[in-house]
């Protein structure tokens, strides 16, 4: 595992899952004012359902199939059947599903416009294979890809989306991006692939079973990130709460990509490592992976929390004060997913211990479903935040148990009180510098100058590791 080839993925991966949230993020201040929370709000609630037909056709393939291209990564031929194997059988669920989908929500009364063009979306599926790229390790091509692919959507909401009745054109510009980028991705297999052979058919059976072990987490996952959208549309007091809810998902999101990244980046590497039985490499890269999180994370949670009030405002426009709360609320997560997914991703998968991550999974799924259907119906989108945060609690604390000793977890989580009184100390001079200043963009701006100097300043201060081995990388480059 060599480290300056994880760092240029860690970029590569975080730059493209940034550009892929930073998309409807760029336009959201702008769709939030056009479109309103109504609008916002029908498009989230539809595109929840179209998430569990692109979430059925995928099958638990791109976990599966980014570890096991991983395994097989330099042997061309096992590679290209491995890869064949996976991706005929995602393709055939993939295209049921978009007929099941398109068949069922046509003629819906109210939203029948939209669900026939996200149909598009759940094809897309079928046609995805970032999955490959990530596991021979190759971020780059899906990173330069689906830049150019997302700032065509981008450049298409701002010409065609011009007033309410646009949600139709907004969830096109929106979903054909994604079907034409996965397509753009095919034309740079031709280096990697051979035909497939003629037992390929045959050999897809035996893959099914560790497929659907895979699935099943990801059908979990689901449960507390789309499905409280669909149950604020059903439970909540009106379709607004959605769009509240939404965007201060949206916002958290962006920011828990920068740490959640690393996990994608290091699965291949990490299943790399432990096929080759180099226990040690993998041991050391969750030590790591642990401090990076807690470093960035404290950071980015303390941040949000210290700009929220002001941001806001200026992103959103009026009207959209509850996200406030909302996004305060949900801001623990970016510690909690950073924890999970150091063990889960980095760990139990690489190491085949899916079991242990689908309980985990599993449990966080029926707290959130149990805290949803009690809160929704009283709070709306504050008791759906709440739940989601219980829930991450839950999926890392049985993580945590699963591991409590295959791994020194006391060596791990050294470092947590130490970025956590970082973090607060930054948090409190950025909300005492907001206090200052008036309302407005610039204020923002220098809040959160503030947070990076105050940040940054504390780990020069206390010659951080991390801080210092990525100096080293970079005085190395050059």
């Amino acid at each position: 595992m060599k480290g300056t080839r994880v760092v240029k993925n860690y970029l590569y991966n975080t730059s493209y899952e940034i550009i892929r949230l930073l998309a409807p993020l760029i336009t959201t201040p702008y769709i939030s004012r056009v479109l309103g929370a109504s609008g916002i709000g029908a498009y989230s609630y539809t595109q929840s359902i179209a998430t569990y037909f692109v979430l059925v056709g995928a099958v638990g393939t791109t976990l599966y199939g980014q570890r096991e291209i991983a395994y097989v990564q330099k042997d061309k031929e096992r590679c290209a059947e491995t890869f064949w194997e996976i991706e005929i059988f995602r393709f055939l669920t993939s295209v049921i599903c978009t007929l099941i989908f398109y068949l069922t929500f046509r003629n819906n009364p109210t939203y029948g416009n939209l669900y026939r063009i996200l149909s598009l979306e759940v094809l897309a599926t079928a046609f995805d294979i970032s999955w490959f790229f990530m596991g021979m390790e190759n971020f780059k091509v899906t990173v330069i890809r689906n830049i150019l692919i997302r700032l065509i959507g981008i450049v298409l909401i701002f010409i065609f989306v011009k007033k309410p009745e646009d949600v139709p054109v907004y969830t096109l510009c929106v979903t054909v991006p994604i079907i034409v980028g996965n397509i753009s991705l095919w034309f740079n297999m031709k280096k990697y692939l051979v035909k497939p052979s003629k037992d390929v058919l045959k050999n897809i059976l035996p893959r099914i079973k560790p497929i659907l072990i895979l699935f099943l987490p990801q059908v979990a996952v689901e449960v507390y990130t789309v499905l409280d959208k669909t149950m604020i549309g059903i439970f909540g007091t009106d379709i607004d709460q959605v769009g509240y809810y939404t965007n201060a998902q949206k916002i958290i999101k962006i920011v828990l990509m920068i740490v959640t990244s690393l996990g994608t980046v290091m699965l291949p590497a990490m299943s790399a490592a432990f096929a080759e039985g180099k226990t040690d490499e993998v041991l050391k890269g969750i030590k790591t992976g642990f401090r990076f999180v807690f470093m960035l994370a404290f950071a980015l949670m303390f941040g949000i929390i210290g700009v929220a009030s002001k941001f806001v405002p200026v992103f959103l426009g009026n009207g959209y004060e509850l996200v406030v709360p909302l996004m305060v609320i949900i801001s623990p997560i970016i510690i909690i997913i950073g924890m999970s997914n150091v063990i889960g991703k980095q760990y139990l998968l690489p190491t085949k211990q899916q079991g242990a991550y689908t309980t985990s999974i599993i449990v966080g799924a029926c707290i959130n479903f149990v805290l949803n259907i009690i809160l929704i119906q009283k709070y709306n989108a504050v008791g759906a935040s709440i739940a989601t945060v219980v829930a991450e609690l839950g999926v890392t604390g049985v993580q945590v148990w699963c591991v409590r000793k295959q791994l020194p977890l006391g060596e791990c989580l050294k470092p947590f009180c130490r970025y956590l009184v970082l973090g607060l100390v930054m948090m409190v001079m950025v909300y005492g510098t907001g206090m200052l200043l008036p309302d407005g963009l610039i204020s923002v701006a220098i809040m959160v100058l503030v947070g990076v100097i105050v940040y940054g300043a504390e780990l020069i201060i206390t010659k951080d590791e991390l801080l210092q081995l990525g100096l080293n990388i970079v005085r190395k480059r050059r």
